[in-house]
């Protein structure tokens, strides 16, 4: 028996849920695990069910988990949540927790996560009536659930490089993914190399850059909105940064900015994934741990200025940070290191590539705090929300499928 579960996660967008659309297929995405910070997945998908019914399937995993505390943990919890069965989180949204063998690299593991995953879903997209569903994929690692579900077309919704990860088998992900792009009926990229570089497999290939949630981050210019009270009482300027501290942040350009700038407070809004030794010792670094989504206004809002700290490797300069955009739509001036796709907007950021020219570009960008230089950082993100990349996807959709999925 399917069990059906309530609970929340992303608050929905003001405007109304609308009923699905005649014609809408429903849609199963293979995505991050929906309970994580919000992504461009989980941007995409509530956005999206306003029209179309979506079963939201968590991770099905790229990488052998490690014999350390986190990863056991996470293995342990992600077993308990498989018989969890299907929760409604949402109108027209449903999450299904898999239950897979967690070593995607195994040619034996792989057919066998690939048979059983494929058949759960099958009976839940039945029992929740889905007929010829869409299946949208953020994972190479699901090509073995083509051609088993039953679906009317396949998307792949290419935002990262995932076989430059550290930890997992890049060889096997790029064999996956190969496979993939060959029978993915449309394929979306988020950054302009991975673009160029997929096209080649597949002529069907775009790129659209991520969104932002302007209506969200530009809660930080409201003088109203309280600042929160671990940052409030510390010395400025406030050098800030969210999101996840893995090894692709550069810890160490961190700690010789602050090394050079004792009096500035550097804080860091973020789980961590990777050794923060590079920073110890240093009073005025400020790490305070993942905070939740609805929070991060009020901490853009303390923040003097928004960095990007990325080290240039074969995994960054292919990646789009979303984080640039909810920076810019809360007004914050930014300083990056030179991120291709950062330096597209140029006209709106400060990069820098080594210590020195960073503290030199976050002296300046501290000079960009008045209200022409808020205005126009929001103005120029008030075109990038989600809802138009959203709308951008959809007309793709229609143009090159809408005749394979019966759209008017």
């Amino acid at each position: 028996m399917l069990k059906i579960r309530r609970r929340s996660h992303v608050p929905q967008a003001p405007e109304a849920i609308e009923a699905p659309r005649p014609g809408s297929p429903p849609i199963i995405c293979i995505g991050k695990d929906w309970e994580g910070d919000p992504t461009s997945n989980t941007h995409f998908m509530r956005l999206l069910s306003r029209r179309n019914r979506v079963l939201w399937v968590n991770s099905i995993g790229t990488r052998r988990p490690g014999v350390n505390r986190r990863d056991l943990g996470r293995l342990l919890y992600k077993f308990r949540r498989a018989f969890d069965g299907c929760a409604q989180v949402a109108p027209n949204m449903h999450v299904f927790n898999p239950l897979v063998v967690p070593f995607p690299e195994l040619p034996g593991v792989a057919r066998f996560n690939s048979t059983f995953l494929s058949a759960a879903l099958r009976r839940t997209s039945e029992r929740l009536g889905f007929e010829r569903p869409l299946m949208w994929t953020y994972f190479p690692t699901a090509v073995g659930l083509v051609g088993r579900l039953r679906e009317c077309a396949v998307i792949y919704h290419c935002i990262d490089d995932y076989a430059e990860f550290p930890g997992v088998n890049g060889a096997a992900l790029r064999r996956a993914e190969q496979q993939l792009l060959k029978v993915a009926d449309l394929v979306v990229t988020s950054s302009e190399i991975l673009w160029r570089e997929r096209r080649q497999e597949n002529p069907r290939t775009f790129f659209i850059p991520h969104g932002v949630d302007v209506d969200h981050f530009s809660r930080a210019l409201d003088p109203g909105l309280r600042v929160p009270m671990d940052v409030g009482g510390l010395p400025r300027p406030i050098v800030g940064y969210f999101g996840l501290i893995a090894d692709y942040v550069d810890l160490e350009l961190i700690a010789e900015a602050a090394r050079m700038q004792p009096h500035w407070s550097f804080v860091l809004v973020g789980g961590w994934a990777t050794s923060l030794r590079a920073l110890s010792g240093l009073a005025n670094v400020h790490l305070l741990g993942r905070r939740p989504y609805d929070s991060l206004p009020g901490y853009c809002r303390a923040f003097d200025v928004g960095v990007i700290p990325f080290r240039m490797n074969a995994l960054t300069v292919r990646v789009n940070p979303i984080k640039l955009r909810e920076y810019l739509a809360a007004g914050l001036p930014v300083v990056s290191t030179p991120l291709p796709e950062v330096a597209r907007y140029r006209a709106l950021v400060h990069l820098a590539d080594s210590p020195k020219m960073f503290v030199e570009e976050i002296e300046r960008a501290l000079g960009e705090r008045s209200e022409p230089f808020l205005a126009q950082r929001l103005l120029a993100m008030r075109a990038e929300s989600w809802e138009s990349r959203v709308g951008e996807v959809c007309r793709l959709i229609r143009d090159t499928l809408g005749l394979r999925l019966g759209l008017p």
